[in-house]
């Protein structure tokens, strides 16, 4: 009691003079002011499905992809142009003036007095034409007239002169152990092929990234402009709280301290507002990024309304089945399969180089000569002069240890492709198991959140009934409307989530694009 007497009458005046200056004054004459300079703002409503096929249209990382895919397709036919013919053909013209002292049978006489010029003059022409087989092996034909002329004075002795030859020679070689086989000599091929189909998959595991990308930031964009919504709603109820209390106490029914309360309520629910806006724009920054609509588009203000509505409702849902569709439809899934493969070819096809070289080589040729071109060809292709052989080639690397080597290189990776698949696998069931617990467990919250925001507003309504009476303080009915605008973003939270988990589940079994009816050609 002492204490309490010790109270200067004074101080009582200030705090009340205080209190009835931040009544006089209105909200406004405080508040921070936020006034933007005046701009142009375009306003665009963008569904779900229209986001996600914007993404893919203009993605950069989808197009890097893409041409990934379009250089894994150009390895294929690299490979295969290997066994392309190829075509050569050579001229060439020489001329050779040599001195003799001695007599040459066929261009000069029995004697010789002084030096003598022997001048020859050579052309010829080669025409070659060689591809390599599927088998391994190789195939040449090769045809090479040519026209040498002599010095007249002394080539009495020629038969020809000019005299023209021609040859003909058809070669074939074949590998018997080491690279022989289509099936060896089709391994890289085989590869590129593979590496294109890992290339095709990575692109559409890209592809799902995205829209799932674009999913996720969608909703977290239609989370924000509710959650604006409940921000609005509890500063609009606290400014209705705040102007019946101002009633109250210019009436004499209330103290100054509820208004005080209420004041600062307004100022929180106007903070939360603030803070709302801020980010409807930080998300539609967000999804507009995503969409890569151009820089100068981008510096544009242009403001994003999202056209769906979340879904309330649970999906059928089958654990075992999202698991069998995750398996046989996940990109992973394919490009270990492939890894696999090729791994497997390439193996095998250094198992062969283990093997000795052993080739079968065979010759066949035919010859002419004329004096001209026209009676040489004659000659040629008559069958009276020719040659043919046949034998084996065999060699083989002592040691041969960088065949080995490369061989047990082969088997650890063919191991490891096994290895990459089962673990693959084990990851693809663990993630789907838990992105069914999270939709089932999401769904479960929006029926509690749901339950909390009916008794909230029901502990609100009554709340407010009993401080009409006098039963209760501003302070309860403050505390009420915080917990329900706790409840009502906790709903929003939960629905969203719930959206979110059903994005994830797609993609976790690689079903998104079945939800917007989409194919990759």
């Amino acid at each position: 009691m002492n204490r309490k007497s010790s109270v200067h009458p004074y101080r009582l005046t200030i705090i009340l003079i205080a209190g009835w200056g931040c009544i006089s004054f209105p909200l406004n004459s405080w508040s921070l002011d936020v006034t933007q300079p005046i701009h142009v703002e375009r306003r665009e409503t963008v569904s779900l499905a229209d986001a996600a096929v914007r993404a893919l249209q203009h993605n950069l990382d989808i197009s890097i992809s893409r041409h990934n895919k379009e250089s894994q397709l150009a390895d294929i036919i690299i490979e295969q142009s290997k066994f392309d013919p190829n075509l050569s053909i050579n001229g060439q013209y020489a001329r050779t003036a040599n001195p003799l002292n001695r007599p040459v049978f066929g261009g000069t006489g029995f004697n010789l007095n002084q030096i003598t010029t022997f001048d020859q003059r050579n052309y010829s022409a080669t025409v070659d034409a060689s591809t390599n087989l599927i088998t391994g092996g190789n195939v040449d034909i090769n045809y090479s007239p040519a026209r040498t002329n002599v010095n007249q004075n002394l080539a009495g002795g020629f038969l020809f002169n000019p005299s023209w030859t021609g040859g003909l020679a058809f070669t074939v070689t074949q590998p018997l152990l080491k690279n022989a086989g289509i099936g060896i000599n089709r391994t890289f091929i085989k590869v590129a092929q593979n590496n294109a189909m890992v290339e095709q998959h990575v692109f559409r595991d890209r592809v799902l990234t995205v829209i799932t990308t674009v999913e996720q930031t969608y909703w977290e964009l239609v989370f924000a402009n509710e959650n604006l919504k409940v921000a609005q709603a509890a500063m609009k109820a606290a400014e209705e709280l705040l102007a019946t209390n101002r009633a109250k106490s210019k009436a004499g029914v209330m103290s100054i301290v509820d208004v005080l309360q209420a004041e600062a309520a307004v100022a929180s629910r106007v903070e939360q507002v603030l803070v709302a806006e801020k980010a409807i724009r930080d998300q539609e920054d967000q999804l507009r990024r995503l969409l890569n609509p151009g820089e100068e588009e981008l510096r544009q203000d242009v403001r994003l309304t999202p056209a769906d509505s979340p879904i309330t409702v649970l999906e059928p849902l089958s654990l075992q089945e999202a698991i069998d569709t995750a398996i046989e439809q996940r990109p992973e899934i394919v490009q270990a399969k492939k890894n696999i493969e090729s791994g497997e070819l390439n193996k095998q096809f250094a198992r062969n180089q283990l093997l000795p070289t052993l080739s079968f080589q065979g010759t066949m040729g035919l010859a002419g000569l004329g004096g001209d071109y026209g009676e040489s060809f004659v000659r040629n292709f008559s069958g009276d002069f020719y040659n043919y052989g046949a034998g084996l080639v065999f060699s083989y690397p002592l040691g041969n240890r960088s065949a080995l080597s490369t061989y047990n290189k082969r088997q650890l990776e063919a191991r490891n492709a096994e290895i990459a698949l089962a673990n693959i696998r084990q990851q693809i069931i663990v993630g789907v198991r838990e992105a069914v617990r999270r939709v089932q467990t999401d769904f479960k919250r929006i029926e509690t959140t749901k339950s909390a925001r009916i008794m909230a507003e029901k502990q609100l309504q009554a709340e407010q009934e009993r401080l009409k009476v006098g039963l209760s303080t501003t302070r309860f009915v403050l505390d009420f409307q915080r917990d329900l605008a706790t409840a009502q973003g906790n709903e929003l939270r939960a629905i969203v989530d719930y959206n979110k988990s059903l994005s994830n589940l797609a993609r976790h079994k690689a079903t998104t694009l079945d939800r917007y009816h989409l194919e990759l050609s």
